[in-house]
């Protein structure tokens, strides 16, 4: 390998770079996936959902769960079963002064959905609290839906100056906010027309984000109004004071999903105590999600039991899939290299024909001269593909602790359900698949330059200069 150590090193930079970028684009990836995963787990579909047979297809008021407590009680002695949270579920109508929109108003128990859901720990700082029993008629609602209804407006003033200086936004820019000082505006849009028409088309796209955020304000107390039909299916409704804001990367679901007291909305639709439309289990582990599904699925024979990945097919697509995109990935990334190492290999047998020619006339036989190729071949790969995980790793570690920060696109990737803050991660035994990948790419890369060596005459070869 050294009687050349330029090409070699060469080699084994092209190598290190092409390792370092398919494994770092793999963690990549599969960062954003674990984190849709989990902020889906975690936030808006549970790991196992029990309904009536025609609910999800009707979303009827009428198709509760029969005999809940029973059903309850049944959930609890399954094995596996960690919390389990009860839920009513309407379709209606959110409305305010200003705006309205359709929404689906969820009651909860909150001490049962804190054991199934972080709901509760995605409060907007200064917007409030998540619900408690304690305080009736009141709504925890979403950040997207909070602006979609008005109930965000938008100012600028002092605090908002100050702010916007400790995010070290140039003077410039701070400048030309100042005419807007003591305006309100009702919606993000009506802002940002104003403010867009200030700035340079670069001064908007690296700061609109930052300015918006830091204006926005929170209507203290407000109200919206929720429409629906009761069980009778008459059209009833009530007023409900705003407890908190909660912010998820996913703006479809902040938009559609209002949470209520159980109880309050039980009173509005004349619902009993005991019926539900929903029962939303979390498991002790996800490797046992099928076993538990089908466990329950042979208690509760006329209900719909589904796991999450039959409720979010979406989810559990990208997730099976992913392993099979990283080795198509990763293959293509080391084919290339391979014809590097390949164009390397040929030089080694060219410079050395007469050494080569030497050894077989001596008596080296086909296979040591075979193995002698291709283990310089395996060597070459092999060190090029462990400096390059080596760095892949330092980089996936420091990325995965600061993060990688993708605010200016935050909007489009909420929309799709993802966060605009990255953390790369990659399992363990990734590591170990590229290294059986690596050696194989030698070995591969080695066959036809092996092949060449063993090819030539001896006689010929020693006369060669």
């Amino acid at each position: 390998m050294w009687r050349n150590k330029t090409r070699s090193l060469v080699v084994i930079s092209s190598i290190v770079v092409g390792v370092f970028a398919g494994v770092y684009s793999i963690a990549f990836m599969n960062g954003m996936i674990v984190q849709r995963v989990d902020s889906a787990l975690s936030n808006e579909v549970a790991h196992i959902q029990i309904n009536h047979k025609n609910f999800r297809s009707n979303n009827d008021i009428q198709d509760i769960i029969q005999n809940g407590d029973e059903v309850y009680r049944k959930i609890q002695n399954t094995d596996g079963v960690a919390a389990i949270s009860r839920r009513t579920v309407i379709t209606g109508m959110a409305n305010t002064a200003s705006k309205s929109t359709g929404v689906q108003v969820i009651g909860v128990n909150p001490d049962d959905e804190r054991n199934v859901f972080k709901l509760y720990d995605k409060v907007i700082k200064e917007t409030g609290s998540y619900l408690t029993p304690e305080k009736h008629n009141v709504a925890f609602v979403g950040e997207a839906l909070a602006k979609e209804l008005n109930i965000i407006r938008y100012e600028i003033n002092d605090l908002v100056i100050d702010s916007l200086r400790k995010l070290e936004i140039p003077e410039e820019v701070i400048g030309k906010l100042e005419q807007f000082k003591g305006k309100r505006f009702k919606n993000e849009k009506l802002f940002f027309k104003k403010v867009k028409a200030e700035l340079t088309e670069k001064e908007s796209a690296s700061f609109g984000r930052h300015i918006a955020k830091t204006s926005q304000r929170f209507r203290s107390r407000a109200k919206l109004t929720m429409t629906f039909l009761d069980k009778n299916n008459d059209q009833t409704g009530g007023n409900f004071r705003i407890a908190g804001l909660y912010n998820l990367p996913n703006n479809m679901y902040e938009k559609m999903q209002v949470f209520v007291l159980n109880e309050d909305l039980k009173a509005l639709t004349g619902l009993e105590a005991y019926e539900y439309h929903q029962y939303l289990v979390k498991i002790n582990d996800t490797e046992f999600t099928n076993e538990v599904t089908q466990s329950l699925r042979e208690s509760f024979l006329d209900l719909e039991v589904l796991n999450w990945k039959e409720i979010a097919p979406d989810l559990a697509m990208t997730e099976d899939m992913v392993t099979q995109f990283y080795i198509v990935f990763m293959s293509i990334i080391l084919a290339a290299l391979a014809f590097g190492i390949l164009n390397t290999m040929l030089m080694v047998v060219l410079e050395r024909t007469k050494e080569l020619g030497m050894l077989t006339a001596i008596g080296m036989n086909k296979r040591r001269v075979f193995s002698m190729i291709m283990l310089e071949s395996i060597f070459l790969s092999l060190v090029g593909g462990v400096l390059g995980m080596l760095v892949s790793k330092i980089a996936i570690d420091i990325s995965y602790a600061k993060g990688l920060n993708f605010a200016n696109w935050e909007e489009g990737m909420e929309a799709m359900g993802y966060s605009s803050v990255i953390y790369p991660t990659i399992e363990p035994y990734w590591f170990v698949v590229m290294g059986v990948m690596i050696a194989i790419t030698g070995m591969i890369s080695s066959i036809y330059p092996a092949y060449k060596a063993l090819k030539l005459d001896p006689a010929e070869a020693i006369r060669t200069e």
